[in-house]
């Protein structure tokens, strides 16, 4: 990472390496089968469906969801502990860098057409997730859970990774055909919502992301403190806003709730106050080549 064109081509790599060992279960394509091993008591950081065939590990959204689900009975202590870890150590550098769901969106948003820029509008529509946290994937498998009755909300409900990755790549093969003959409105309901966000980031970039997800609402709420990420030289900004305006993100400013950690805006700033670093250590910007300067 140390030249400073290389970030956005090194992020890509990152991207789809993350998405091929999320889904290294290559046998469960073949045969249509989900991996059901004890790997899947462990939770990937990113959004990935547990039911995709190939996925070797859990979704921490999913997990989420049904420790809350059977809280009644045990505390959700391990599920809640991890993400706030992951949130900590790397908060939206997952959604930027390890989230599946969100390479999707970027590629989806590489079709040439003409884009819905950001505005007063996609700024407000961002505070959208952060409901959808609280009410689907937090309030209804409470709720549900004093019923002793299990209900991941935003799994069942809304879910676009879990349609595409798990309910039509099961559908889709051949050995599944019982699965096929089961489903009904819930289904259809659930693929006209992944067809709509699918679309949506055709022409707006990362749509899902942006306005629906609540694991990056989550990890919003927790991107001030984590340990990884961009950061601003204060002493060295001059508030030109030029990081704000390049950012296709609903940002206010570099670092906050809604960046998503990709590093666009360090090439573009004249002062070279961004850099990307793990607490104190510069692993990518300005900094680091001006420390190795004779």
């Amino acid at each position: 990472m140390a030249k400073r064109g290389r970030l956005p081509l090194t992020r890509r790599l990152i991207q789809l390496y993350a998405a091929l060992l999320y889904n290294a279960h290559l046998r469960g394509f073949a045969e249509g089968k989900i991996y059901t091993g004890s790997l899947k008591n462990l939770c990937v950081p990113g959004l990935n469906c547990y039911s995709c065939p190939g996925a070797v590990a859990a979704c921490p959204l999913g997990a989420l969801q049904n420790a809350i689900s059977a809280s009644a009975d045990r505390p959700a202590f391990y599920v809640v502990g991890l993400l706030l870890l992951f949130g900590l150590l790397l908060g939206r550098v997952i959604c930027g860098f390890l989230c599946p769901f969100g390479l999707i969106q970027e590629l989806l948003h590489k079709i040439p057409t003409k884009k819905v820029k950001k505005s007063p509008l996609t700024r407000k529509l961002s505070r959208l997730k952060y409901v959808i946290l609280l009410v689907f994937a937090v309030a209804i498998p409470a709720w549900f859970a004093l019923k002793n009755l299990p209900l991941p909300g935003f799994c069942k409900y809304i879910c676009p990774a879990g349609t595409l990755e798990g309910a039509v790549l099961l559908l889709l093969h051949p050995a599944n055909g019982a699965l096929r003959a089961m489903t009904g409105g819930l289904f259809w309901w659930k693929l006209t919502l992944l067809a709509t966000i699918l679309t949506a980031c055709v022409f707006v970039y990362r749509a899902f992301c942006r306005f629906l997800c609540p694991l990056g609402a989550l990890y919003g709420l927790l991107s001030r403190l984590a340990l990884l990420g961009v950061k601003v030289d204060a002493g060295r900004c001059t508030d030109c806003g030029a990081c704000v305006r390049v950012c296709p993100m609903d940002i206010r400013r570099v670092g906050d709730r809604e960046c998503v950690q990709c590093g666009t805006c360090i090439s573009v700033c004249p002062t070279r106050a961004i850099s990307f670093r793990a607490g104190k250590i510069v692993l990518h910007g300005a900094a680091l080549q001006e420390r190795r300067l004779p």
